[in-house]
């Protein structure tokens, strides 16, 4: 299969920091790939180097095939991107900002008029065409920003956050809208904190940490390698801690629980009874999340 995204030891320092190091990923034509990682993990700079504004300090990028430092036009002209922040024109209503912004590509008017009528009515926003941006709430915000990353009908979407401060009803049409775009055969790669919204919308991902890539696969193969298919979580006491050391179970704390990853999760649940007598206790399918703390730990990043 085509990639659409290549690097290769990719390495991006400011002075003495080193906010991405030496990590190296692909990403194929038509799928949906994405970084996890706390705050200053490198996502965003990663993000950067491919949009073709931050330079890289080291190691090869291709997009498109295309080194983003020698043909930055030529591959912005292919790709749309939505930032984590807000950044629409407040000067416009929401189809002024998508006209406005198509002429940067110079598309037109014609077509641009067209085109901002099919993606209003794609993002459900055709009714606030004539709306200023200061009337419209979170949500709508961020999906006139999605749909003005798609003006230029691009090859590849750049998502940074794209769901962040969405309610329930938001964020599931972002995403269902996604998979729309996927299924026309757009290629798509997001950073996110939300692990569900990973793993209901990647074919692929990419776990990073401290500027490195810790972890890369399909996130059920990942919840598989790293958690198991269940997990059993059972009050946090002396007792109980004391009962798993000498039954020779590893466990997890966390906060007032401890977790025991397991792939017979009744069997397990049966003989932590029997044996532990905790007072409260619970099996749940292991997810997505469980693999991000194991990997990444549980303190807070800021």
């Amino acid at each position: 299969m085509a990639l659409v995204i290549t690097a290769r030891n990719l390495t991006k320092s400011y002075g003495t920091l080193t906010a991405v190091d030496d990590v190296s990923f692909s990403v194929k034509k038509g799928e949906i790939f994405g970084f996890l990682g706390p705050n200053g993990a490198g996502k965003t700079t990663t993000m950067k180097m491919v949009q073709c504004v931050s330079p890289r300090s080291a190691g090869t990028l291709r997009v498109f095939d295309l080194d983003p430092e020698k043909y930055p036009a030529e591959i912005k002209q292919r790709i749309g991107v939505v930032p984590q922040e807000t950044n629409l024109d407040p000067d416009f209503t929401c189809e002024g900002n998508l006209l406005t912004y198509a002429r940067y590509f110079d598309i037109p008017a014609e077509v641009a008029r067209q085109r901002t009528d099919e993606l209003l009515a794609f993002v459900q926003l055709k009714e606030k065409r004539k709306v200023a941006i200061e009337k419209l709430s979170g949500g709508m915000k961020r999906r006139l920003i999605l749909a003005r990353a798609l003006v230029n009908n691009p090859e590849l979407l750049i998502l940074d956050e794209p769901t962040i401060g969405l309610d329930p009803q938001a964020r599931h049409l972002v995403w269902e809208r996604l998979k729309m775009l996927q299924a026309q055969g757009s290629t798509i790669v997001l950073t996110t904190h939300y692990l569900d919204e990973a793993a209901r919308l990647c074919d692929r991902l990419v776990i990073m940490d401290n500027g490195r890539i810790l972890e890369e696969g399909a996130p059920a193969d990942l919840v598989r390698r790293h958690a198991g298919e269940e997990v059993v979580e059972v009050e946090r006491t002396d007792t109980v801690i004391t009962c798993l050391k000498g039954l020779d179970v590893p466990f997890e704390v966390a906060g007032d629980a401890v977790l025991v990853s397991t792939d017979h999760a009744h069997d397990l649940a049966r003989i932590l009874l029997e044996r532990c007598r905790p007072r409260k206790m619970l099996t749940r399918p292991a997810t997505l999340e469980d693999v991000f703390l194991k990997l990444t730990g549980r303190r807070l990043r800021d």
